[in-house]
């Protein structure tokens, strides 16, 4: 008997969430049709897709309230109301999520408060009923379960009004889709001027300067030549020194534009040597990468990029003495892993944040592009259409997931 009528406690609770909503429902009902009128009178339109979307934030409520009582997701479909204003509006009056919210808002006002006053006599009569039935003949109970049964049908109801059609779905995810792209796109383009920046930066101040230099040390070398050996000589050598300097510079720019190690050792080595230069005891799986295809060039060099810039920012400032990379690959996925036994906060904005730091703006670990941390691995793996999780409490360990599309 405890146990049922510990059920039909959280049932009448559920219940009466439904019925505080159905009375904001009410409220709300009352705001629409103040902003219709606002808006057909063009005086407030901007107010429209404010409504909309306060409307949206109380589907999505009961939506969760929903998944959490049957423990099945209700999903969601709208259009993004984005760009102008006219577009925000036009979007909000066209969305087929706002109508089929404005359904079941004005169906829950109805049976979101007429079901939390079935509860109501239902407790009276079950605790008579019930407590006989249970404790002299020994039955299960009857009328209790009841009030259960009224908080699964507001929930099935919920749900039948709230839940989107297959092609509203489609429509509302090809949406968030595109928006998705735009915003990748953007970050792409943004990580991809930073890089040029970058090299034109180490090419005018590294390689172009001693490239300078060099050449002013061969013409004074030559004027010297004939009326003093000794020091042509020495300019001479000078200008080798110099020579052997631009070229180390010049292979650094190469190496953040594609590091020669993955044509030569591909990424499984380049990983390997990336962990030998860390300054970490790093330990590196790869067995299921090591014995396949390689994966394309573009590809490799993201995976390699987020190794290293992960790698570095462990070193620096994590305080951890060791860390771990894992590469695998699995259904058109190459898969990126490194741990660091750190102090955790890796994204919070601190140095202390690990191989996850987002740290101040500039050339990362191997000349990683667009900033340190995670603002750098972000971009290049969105520029590919990858996904990044970061899992970094505060004590640590910090951990980098990385999911690569690819073709093998």
């Amino acid at each position: 008997m405890g146990e049922t009528v510990g059920r039909a406690g959280r049932a009448t609770v559920q219940l009466l969430v439904s019925a505080g909503l159905a009375l904001v429902s009410y409220l709300f009902l009352a705001l629409l049709l103040f902003t219709a009128v606002v808006t057909l009178l063009v005086v407030g339109a901007g107010v429209l897709p404010e409504t909309v979307l306060l409307l949206r934030r109380m589907a999505g409520y009961k939506r969760r309230r929903v998944a959490a009582w049957t423990g099945e997701a209700v999903p969601e479909a709208y259009l993004p109301l984005t760009g102008e204003l006219s577009e925000r509006v036009r979007t909000a009056t066209a969305d087929p999520g706002t109508y089929r919210d404005l359904r079941w808002l004005a169906a829950h006002f109805g049976y979101g408060l007429l079901l939390p006053y079935l509860s109501l006599p239902l407790w009276a009569l079950g605790l008579l009923v019930d407590g006989v039935w249970c404790g002299l003949l020994r039955r299960p109970a009857v009328v209790l379960p009841l009030i259960r049964r009224l908080a699964d049908l507001d929930a099935a109801w919920s749900r039948a009004l709230l839940l989107p059609s297959p092609d509203s779905r489609r429509t509302a995810l090809l949406a968030e889709r595109v928006e998705e792209l735009t915003v990748t796109r953007a970050g792409a383009v943004a990580a991809h001027g930073a890089e040029l920046r970058r090299i034109e930066r180490d090419l005018h101040d590294g390689a172009q300067a001693r490239l300078v230099a060099l050449s002013m040390r061969v013409g004074l070398a030559k004027r010297a030549y004939d009326t003093n050996p000794e020091l042509a000589r020495r300019l001479l050598d000078d200008a080798q020194d110099q020579a052997e300097e631009a070229l180390t510079e010049l292979r650094h720019v190469v190496r953040g534009i594609h590091p020669p190690i993955l044509t030569d050792r591909g990424l499984v080595g380049a990983v390997r040597a990336l962990a030998a230069s860390s300054g970490l005891e790093v330990a590196v799986r790869a067995d299921s990468v090591e014995d396949g295809p390689r994966a394309p060039a573009a590809v490799e060099a993201a995976a390699y990029f987020v190794v290293a810039e992960a790698l570095t920012n462990a070193a620096k400032h994590s305080g951890a003495d060791r860390a771990a990379v894992e590469l695998a690959r699995g259904d058109g996925l190459l898969t990126v892993s490194v741990r660091d036994e750190g102090c955790g906060g890796a994204g919070a904005g601190s140095p202390g944040g690990g191989l996850g730091s987002t740290g101040s703006p500039g050339e990362g670990a191997a000349g990683a592009p667009g900033g340190s941390g995670l603002l750098g691995i972000r971009r290049r793996v969105a520029a590919l259409d990858g996904t990044v999780e970061v899992t970094s409490p505060a004590g640590g360990p910090t951990v980098i997931e990385v999911e690569l599309p690819c073709v093998w």
